[in-house]
């Protein structure tokens, strides 16, 4: 769903990126199960997606909104999450980076509109190394993050809620 063309030829933005609040959390639970659905189809068994709850997630986002010292934003269009993103301090032991990005979702609908690149943007500082761990089977997120500067660094390990392998990718400041 792109953006609207105003009279001079420039995209408008159909959406705002915004800090996560309390009024987002329902919102930001859909699309984060949403995403899941869309995105990994195939990659993740359909019994693990099936048994994604919007409420359980909804809750589970607004906790760690509370206790988060990380950045967390999300993408709203007419009130409703379309994408979200977030980073911390690192959280591995002896981690590559000083920053990590903890999660980069879009809806589908959203893919190649630049809702994923401003999300980053809002999120990840250029003045920092940055780690990530995206699945190994997710040809599309790598390239989006190795457009904006990450490289496969050789770790993989395997996914905690799934059998799927993942790889991480760092950015050097």
């Amino acid at each position: 769903m792109p953006g609207t063309i105003d009279h001079s030829g420039a995209e408008l933005r159909d959406w705002n990126v915004v800090p996560l609040a309390a009024v987002h959390a329902y919102s930001l639970g859909a699309c984060h199960v949403a995403c899941w659905r869309e995105a990994y189809q195939g990659l993740v068994p359909q019994h693990m997606l099936d048994a994604f709850d919007i409420g359980r997630r909804a809750e589970a986002w607004e906790r760690i909104r509370i206790r988060s010292a990380g950045r967390m934003v999300v993408a709203v269009a007419d009130n409703i999450v379309i994408g979200f993103a977030c980073s911390s301090p690192a959280r591995e032991e002896n981690p590559p980076a000083a920053q990590e990005l903890n999660a980069m979702y879009v809806r589908a609908a959203y893919y190649g509109t630049g809702v994923a690149q401003d999300l980053m943007d809002a999120v990840l500082s250029r003045t920092e190394d940055t780690s990530l761990w995206v699945f190994e089977e997710n040809p599309r997120a790598q390239a989006f993050y190795k457009k904006n500067g990450f490289e496969l660094d050789g770790r993989r390990r395997v996914e905690a809620f799934t059998p799927a392998s993942q790889v991480r990718m760092l950015r050097r400041a």
